[in-house]
C-alpha cells in the first residue's frame, strides 16, 4: 500500500523538477539573449569621415607597346623582356620576326638598283640621240649655206642649170627645217623617256623606304625609363572558357593593333581601388589620402584621388574603381605591391554619432534602436553623414543607449526555447 503512494509521489517530483529546468533554461537563455544584443552609446565629439580600401601598387603614366599596323598578319614574338624587369629610354622591349619584311625590302632594293640603272642608260640614249640631232641639223644648215652660193652664179648661167640651183635651194631649206623639228621631238621623247624611269626609280625608293620603315617598327622600344608589365594574351586563336588569359611569351603571335607590353613611369605612382557605390557621393577629385604598403611595416605615402570611374558591379555588391596618385614615391616602392588605403573625406567638429551598423532604413524612414523601460525601441533620426564606419546624426542625445542589431531578429531568436516550454507545461 505505501507503494502504491510513493509511486505517484516520486513521478510527480520527476515532473516538476523537469518544468523547474526547463523554465530555469529559458530564463537564462532569454536573460543572455538579452545580455548577448550588442549595444552601444551616442557620442558627441569631432567626426573624422573616412573610406579604407585596399588596391595594388602600379606605375603610372604608363606608355602602351602595340604591334604595328604596318607588320601584315600575325606576327611572332622573338624578343620580350621579362615581367618587371627595368628598362630605361630607348631599350628594347619587344621584337617581332622580321624575316619576310627583309625579303621584301632585298626585293625593293633590288628593284631600285635596277631602276637607276634604267634612268642612266635613258639619259644615255638621250644624250646620243641629241647628238645625232645636232648633227643632222649642222649638215643640213651647211647644204643650205652651199646652196645659197650656187644661186649668186644664177645671173650667169643657163637658166635650166639656174632653175635647178633654185630647186636645191628649197630642197637643203626643207630639210634644215625637217632636221630642227626632229631634233625638237626627239628631245621631247628622250625627256618623256627618262621621266618615266625616274618615276620608276622614286617608286622603287619608295618601296624600299617603306620596307625599312616596317622593319623599324616591328622593333618596339621604351621611350621612357620603368618596368615592364607584359599584357595578356587575347589573340583569337587561344580561347581559354572561364579562365583568364596568360601573358604573352616568347615565341608567341600577335596581331596588327594589339598591346603587348606597358610600361609604367616609375617616377609616377599609382593605386587602383575598388570601392562600395556607398561611398561614391562622399568621393572628389583632389581629396587628401593616406597609402601603407604592407610589404613596408610602419611606412606610408601621401597621395590624392585622381579619377572617380564607374560603377559596376551585380546589384547587391556595386563597386566604383578609384585611382589614386601618390604624391611622394620612394626607391622601396615595387610594382604589385599590396596597399592599404584611407581616403579623408571631411572633419566634422561637435557632432552627434553612432556605428554605422546601429543605423537602420525602412520604407523610408532613418532610425536607431533606443533602450527604454520596454526594451530597445526604434526612433527616427535624421541622417547628416555616413560613412562605411560611422554615422552622423541629430535627433538622439549624448549618451543614449542604441542597439547595433535589430531586437526584432534577437526576439525571434528567443521565442524558441519559450515555446518549447509552453509545450512542455501542456
Amino acid at each position: 500500500m505505501k507503494i502504491r503512494i510513493v509511486m505517484p509521489v516520486v513521478v510527480l517530483a520527476v515532473l516538476g523538477a523537469v518544468a523547474w529546468g526547463a523554465l530555469r533554461v529559458v530564463r537564462v537563455t532569454a536573460s543572455t539573449t538579452a545580455v548577448e544584443l550588442p549595444s552601444t552609446k551616442v557620442k558627441k565629439g569631432r567626426v573624422t569621415l573616412s573610406v579604407a580600401a585596399r588596391g595594388e601598387l602600379q606605375g603610372g603614366n604608363s606608355e602602351m607597346l602595340t604591334a604595328p599596323m604596318s607588320g601584315g598578319g600575325d606576327m611572332a614574338i622573338t624578343q620580350l623582356r621579362d615581367p618587371g624587369e627595368v628598362v630605361n629610354e630607348g631599350d628594347v622591349v619587344v621584337q617581332f620576326d622580321t624575316t619576310q619584311q627583309e625579303y621584301n625590302l632585298r626585293e625593293a632594293e633590288a628593284d631600285l638598283a635596277e631602276a637607276e640603272q634604267q634612268v642612266i642608260q635613258a639619259q644615255a640614249s638621250s644624250d646620243a640621240i641629241d647628238e645625232e640631232s645636232a648633227y643632222t641639223v649642222l649638215s643640213t644648215e651647211s647644204d643650205v649655206r652651199t646652196a645659197e652660193l650656187e644661186i649668186r652664179k644664177n645671173p650667169l648661167l643657163p637658166s635650166i642649170q639656174a632653175r635647178q640651183n633654185e630647186l636645191a635651194l628649197d630642197a637643203a631649206k626643207n630639210r634644215y627645217r625637217q632636221a630642227l623639228q626632229d631634233l625638237k621631238n626627239k628631245k621631247a621623247t628622250s625627256v618623256a623617256g627618262i621621266a618615266i624611269q625616274k618615276a620608276a626609280e622614286n617608286k622603287a625608293k619608295v618601296t624600299a623606304e617603306t620596307a625599312r620603315k616596317i622593319i623599324d617598327s616591328m622593333t618596339l622600344k621604351a621611350k621612357t625609363s620603368g618596368y615592364v608589365n607584359v599584357q595578356q594574351n587575347s589573340n583569337q586563336n587561344m580561347i581559354y572558357w572561364g579562365m583568364q588569359l596568360p601573358p604573352f611569351q616568347l615565341g608567341d603571335t600577335a596581331r596588327a593593333g594589339m598591346a603587348v607590353a606597358q610600361i609604367p613611369d616609375l617616377k609616377s605612382w599609382e593605386v587602383s581601388a575598388s570601392i562600395g557605390e556607398l561611398d561614391r557621393g562622399h568621393l572628389s577629385i583632389g581629396q587628401k589620402v593616406s597609402v601603407a604598403v604592407v610589404a613596408l611595416a610602419g611606412k606610408s605615402f601621401p597621395g590624392h584621388v585622381k579619377s572617380i570611374g564607374g560603377t559596376t558591379g551585380s546589384p547587391w555588391d556595386r563597386k566604383f574603381e578609384c585611382r589614386i596618385a601618390l604624391d611622394q614615391g620612394g626607391p622601396e616602392l615595387r610594382p604589385g605591391m599590396t596597399s592599404n588605403m584611407v581616403i579623408t573625406l571631411e572633419a566634422l567638429d561637435d557632432v552627434l554619432w553612432v556605428p554605422s551598423q546601429a543605423l537602420f532604413e525602412s520604407d523610408g524612414r532613418t532610425f536607431v534602436y533606443v533602450q527604454s523601460p520596454n526594451g530597445f525601441m526604434p526612433h527616427d533620426v535624421s541622417l547628416v553623414r555616413r560613412s562605411e564606419s560611422q554615422a552622423v546624426v541629430t535627433g538622439v542625445k549624448e549618451g543614449d543607449l542604441v542597439a547595433m542589431s535589430n531586437p526584432d531578429q534577437q526576439n525571434k531568436s528567443a521565442a524558441g526555447p519559450q515555446s518549447a516550454m509552453k509545450a512542455l507545461s501542456k
